[in-house]
């Protein structure tokens, strides 16, 4: 199936509209942003060997992320699926995030992320995460994008 031929099914966010922003200027030139978003996410954020993500629209894409609780004995997985909704090269990044308990709670929701070049050696980028069917799942995400984003500023340029 060619998933490029195909129209491009945005979620209806109509009965969920809680969503969030987090900003964050990085010290790197845009398409070094856009590369970690579409080639690069098992470099900084998904768990090694569990990344299937091709940066096509309309592609859907797997990972898992991976969390050891203090006191607990192992770390646990958490799957997140998702399709990328529209790109734009060094610019534009907007894809659907689905994840389970403790995350979107199943709800498909969409994650834009806007970069915008600062200098030759510099972008701000801003991420809107929306279509949250209620504020407990916002403010679990609205608390942990701002640690991911410090997660990527490290692992691509040693800042946080």
């Amino acid at each position: 199936m060619n998933t490029a031929s195909m129209a491009v099914r945005t979620p209806d966010l109509a009965a969920r509209p809680f969503r969030l922003t987090v900003e964050k200027t990085f010290a790197v030139p845009a398409a070094t942003l856009y590369r970690a978003w579409t080639t690069g996410f098992d470099r900084w954020f998904a768990a090694p060997g569990s990344l299937l993500m091709q940066p096509h629209v309309n592609a859907p894409f797997f990972f898992e992320t991976e969390f050891k609780p203090e006191g607990k004995p192992v770390a646990q997985r958490h799957p997140h699926y998702g399709r990328f909704l529209r790109l734009e090269v060094d610019r534009l990044i907007e894809l659907t995030w689905v994840t389970g308990a403790g995350g979107t709670e199943g709800a498909e929701t969409v994650v834009t992320v806007v970069l915008e070049p600062k200098s030759s050696s510099s972008t701000h980028l801003a991420l809107t995460h929306a279509g949250f069917a209620d504020e407990a799942a916002c403010s679990r995400h609205r608390q942990a994008w701002p640690m991911v984003l410090a997660h990527l500023g490290s692992k691509i340029t040693g800042q946080s």
